[in-house]
């Protein structure tokens, strides 16, 4: 059946083990591989059923489900959300997320995100329809810091600077135990397993690239620890997969948390504690440094009170 917003394909692997994203490309010809590459890193490409990345190589006989929409994702329809905008100028917009925001679009979810509230606040002060440039994603969840490009200049300029590490992002988390070093690096390679759950993971070989977050101890409660992180790599849920694999989960994290932490139970606590809470970056067009922060939300604060 034909659906005049988005278009979905199957094919089936052959012999030869193709990476997922030259494969996708082969197939279809006419897209291109940056593009490919965003439908895979979005879910929009499955193997199986499940999410895989881009240089996963392809068994014979599994078959791969690609959706491709007619309109890109950030082009999305203008809603009036309230915006908490901590900064604002003709090139770029910087935005306090709350948590349980998605930040764009997905095939299940097509309005009430972030970019759709953008695409109205550029409508409703500028006039014309300002396309949001993402440049980069937080998980629904995770509130905070985040950054959008105005001009497709300033999309490119900020897109190269997060590729060359130059952007720095700054978390906040409260996880299970106390963290017994002031300060340390998680360097651990991330990869996807589909046939497993949860399919991204620390794992040697195979589909893996290399993964590294700095940490620093903010304040050690009795059981807990308050931590600033700060990845050093940009892999799926890096900030949850690291935590746990240093045996310090993320209180809250549906997950990868090894264990439910009690305060989940005692604060019914509906989402996973991590905040971006600071970003620092140059001006895409005057090359001037920013610095933003955005203060922990009021569910988190409140959790913290009870700690001893």
């Amino acid at each position: 059946m034909f659906d005049p917003e988005q278009q979905s394909f199957t094919f089936e692997v052959g012999d030869g083990k193709p990476r997922l994203d030259r494969f996708v490309a082969g197939k279809l010809p006419k897209i291109s591989l940056t593009r490919i590459r965003r439908l895979i890193d979005e879910g929009d490409v499955l193997v199986d059923s499940s999410r895989a990345t881009k240089g996963f190589h392809l068994p014979k006989g599994v078959r791969v489900t690609v959706k491709i929409f007619t309109a890109e994702k950030s082009s999305a329809t203008p809603e009036a959300i309230p915006l908490d905008i901590l900064f604002e100028d003709d090139h770029i917009i910087v935005i306090n997320k709350p948590i349980g925001l998605l930040t764009h679009p997905s095939h299940r979810e097509k309005s009430g995100t972030l970019t759709n509230g953008l695409a109205y606040h550029f409508w409703q002060n500028g006039g014309e329809a300002i396309r949001p440039g993402l440049v980069h994603r937080l998980d629904r969840n995770t509130s905070g810091v985040i950054l959008v490009a105005k001009t497709p200049r300033a999309h490119r300029t900020l897109s190269k600077h997060f590729r060359e590490r130059k952007v720095h992002k700054f978390y906040l988390a409260l996880v299970s135990g106390r963290v017994a070093p002031n300060t340390g690096e998680i360097d651990a390679p991330i990869g996807c397993e589909p046939k497993e759950w949860p399919h991204w993971r620390v794992m040697e070989g195979g589909d893996s690239r290399p993964a590294q977050t700095r940490y620093r101890v903010n304040r050690r409660f009795a059981a807990h620890t308050l931590l600033e992180l700060e990845p050093l790599t940009g892999r799926t849920h890096q900030l949850r997969i690291h935590c746990n694999h240093i045996g310090h989960p993320i209180v809250g994290d549906p997950i990868y948390a090894s264990a439910v932490d009690p305060l989940v139970g005692q604060q019914q606590l509906k989402h996973h504690f991590l905040h971006a809470a600071r970003l620092v970056f140059n001006h895409p067009a005057t090359g001037q440094p920013l610095t933003m922060e955005a203060p922990l939300p009021a569910s988190m604060r409140d959790l913290m009170t009870g700690l001893s």
